[in-house]
């Protein structure tokens, strides 16, 4: 081993090990509920708001896949700020919503959310499946992605394997131990040298490999042009259609997506919800910084055989040792932290609508202070089934890398098919569980005949939105058609206020 490679190696060994202890250690003195363990018991404010879903946007993919498609195909990259910033514009309503409602009702989960909404456990049950479905597959990107990080960071002297097998103890050792709370403050070591690293690269790769900034962007204009247009060079027809159709249906859809909601269920307050929505587009300014490093790539090493490590290659190239173990370990981090909210969101979909005996908490918690036994053990198989998922999704990465990431490409897809019944039920209240499972059903159908018959896009439009419009105009004739006997269990007054009660249930 190389001395650099021994310098990074060892930084990357401190880094893993200091991770787990600022996990850990978060958990002190914390309940041992359920509650506590999936959202934070309800007591996060807003900067820790911010620090843990800033950490669920920015991944392993912010590295890697912005810089690789930023080298790849250019201008489509930037649907990915688009749709997220556009998406917190919806969360501002969205999310103080689902909080108040939430937390009226003591759910922790769009599982939870649709049974107690439709008073359905099998519709409850299906979401959990569905979300389950296509979260795994996001595990063993990010899981992939450290592997590639960590590999590229010490020079080689990783193995792809090694890194997967580490991401994934690191993340399970204090997700298992401090749930929700233990990810938010390990998000906020992350961003930390997320920041510095970005803003670090964004002085030091335009100087040292072209004459500034203003020298960059004019040998774009002038070498590169079709990067800079829709629909970008050899995307394959990326062009407008599509970046608009993917940015409506990811903007609509990260706002239900779980791991979104674990981080908004676990807010102080509703306005703890709405001042998190105004800042995090700021967050995505970052996303700027690997779109333009992957772009320099273009010029400096135009024959790159993988295109995610464009932002790697520059660095490892022209950076010392411990510089670029700084930078890895925050790629690093930028894989752990949401590796370890989608194997807890998962754990918490199964919890109470799969294993446990209702959705309800139970309020002898409230009375005594302690979790009761029955919640604890709750608990206790929403962790093993946190567990069983990242296994998972390490077996995908170490022996199937292809199978299960070919899924993450329909992910954003898929769980738009759940928005009718997790959100929408919650305003039109005409809305039936079987027009909510129905249209759930013919959405995921008409997607995945789209996909599997390579006809999304179509027309150049997201094959997502297109279920998604199946799906809503199924719900629509079937719960016009047989309107049914049951009684929705409350739902949200236009403007995105306190959920309303209709059930006589009190909070």
């Amino acid at each position: 081993m190389s001395s650099s490679a021994t310098i990074a190696t060892s930084i990357f060994a401190v880094a893993m090990i200091a991770t787990i202890a600022v996990g850990v250690l978060s958990a002190r003195g914390r309940d041992k509920g359920l509650a506590e363990w999936s959202v934070s018991s309800r007591g996060l404010g807003v900067l820790f708001i911010w620090l843990l879903m800033a950490g669920e946007t920015y991944t392993s993919f912010s590295f890697l896949g912005t810089a690789g498609w930023s080298f790849s195909f250019g201008v489509p990259i930037l649907y990915l700020v688009a749709y997220l910033t556009t998406g917190f514009a919806v969360a501002y309503v969205v999310g103080p919503a689902l909080w108040t409602y939430a937390s009226r009702h003591r759910l922790i989960s769009i599982a939870d959310m649709a049974e107690h909404r439709f008073r359905s456990r099998p519709l409850g049950i299906l979401v959990a499946i569905v979300a389950t479905v296509f979260i795994v597959p996001y595990i063993q990107v990010q899981i992939q992605g450290m592997g590639l990080v960590v590999n590229a960071m010490t020079y080689g002297s990783v193995d792809l394997r090694v890194a997967a097998v580490i991401s994934f103890v690191v993340a399970e050792v204090f997700i298992l131990v401090s749930g929700l709370r233990g990810s938010a403050w390990v998000s906020a070591l992350k961003d930390v040298l997320v920041i510095a690293a970005v803003a670090f690269l964004a002085v030091y790769v335009p100087m040292h490999y072209v004459d500034g900034v203003g020298d960059f962007m004019q040998r774009m204009v002038s070498e590169k042009p079709e990067w800079l247009t829709f629909p970008g060079h050899d995307s394959g027809g990326l062009d407008g259609t599509w970046f608009i159709s993917t940015l409506l249906l990811n903007a609509v859809t990260i706002t239900i997506f779980p791991t979104t909601v674990a981080g908004y269920l676990s807010a102080k307050s509703p306005n703890a919800l709405r001042r998190n929505a105004l800042l995090l587009p700021w967050y995505q300014l970052l996303l700027f910084i690997p779109m333009m490093v992957g772009a320099t790539a273009l010029f400096v090493i135009p024959n790159l055989d993988n295109p995610d490590l464009a932002l790697f290659s520059l660095v490892t190239e022209s950076l010392p040792a411990p510089v670029v173990a700084v930078i890895g370990v925050a790629g690093a981090l930028s894989a752990i932290v949401p590796m370890s909210v989608f194997m807890l969101s998962i754990g918490t979909l199964w919890g109470r609508t799969l294993l446990g005996g209702g959705n309800g908490a139970d309020p002898r918690s409230r009375r005594t202070g302690r979790a009761p036994a029955d919640d604890v053990r709750t608990k206790r198989l929403s962790q093993l089934v946190c567990l069983l998922a990242g296994l998972l999704a390490l077996a995908g990465a170490l022996f199937f890398p292809n199978t299960l990431v070919e899924l993450s490409v329909l992910s954003y897809e898929g769980l738009a098919q759940l928005v009718p019944a997790v959100l929408l039920g919650l305003y039109w209240r005409r809305m039936t569980t079987l027009a909510a499972g129905a249209g759930t059903l013919v959405g995921l159908t008409v997607m995945t005949a789209l996909w599997a018959s390579g006809n999304d896009p179509w027309n150049g439009v997201n094959g997502g939105i297109i279920a998604l419009g199946a799906n809503l105009a199924v719900a629509y004739a079937v719960s016009r058609l047989r309107p049914g006997t049951d009684r929705p269990a409350a739902a949200a007054p236009a403007g995105g206020g306190a959920a309303a009660s209709t059930s006589g249930e009190t909070s």
